[in-house]
């Protein structure tokens, strides 16, 4: 089992290249899934991820966003083609948050241990994506 320490350094590695788009969702998934991390969340209003483990630890780390509001109407469509975009590995993550922000998302859960990732309008508008299948 990793320490705490080692966890957040875990951590702290994948938001560091995610922010710099130097590594992949797939490789963070799995980067965390080591370390226990069962779910993380992605708030874009407080610029904030927080990383929550199978030990009941929480690790919470800055997010840098751009200088961009976020757009008052949720569009789903929108944020799916972020979606697939990262999966192709079209956009690295600096972009993907650019474009969902501009499709009204104000942060999305990324439920590990479930698969899926849900991602929140300003009105309680909810989207999900599952996992691919590998």
């Amino acid at each position: 089992m990793e320490t705490a320490l080692e966890s957040r350094a875990v951590i702290e590695e994948c938001v560091n290249r995610s922010h710099e788009g130097t590594i992949d969702f797939a490789t963070v998934v799995s980067k965390l899934i080591s370390v226990g991390v069962e779910s993380y969340y992605t708030d874009y209003r407080r610029q904030e991820h927080v990383y929550y483990l199978s030990s009941r630890e929480t690790h919470s780390m800055q997010l840098s966003t751009p200088e961009l509001s976020i757009a008052d109407q949720f569009e789903a469509k929108d944020v799916r083609e972020a979606v697939l975009g990262s999966q192709r590995g079209e956009i690295k993550f600096p972009e993907f948050v650019r474009r969902t922000m501009s499709a009204g998302c104000v942060g999305y859960f990324v439920w590990i241990t479930g698969r899926q990732v849900q991602y929140f309008g300003r009105r309680g508008e909810i989207h999900v994506e599952h996992f691919p299948k590998n």
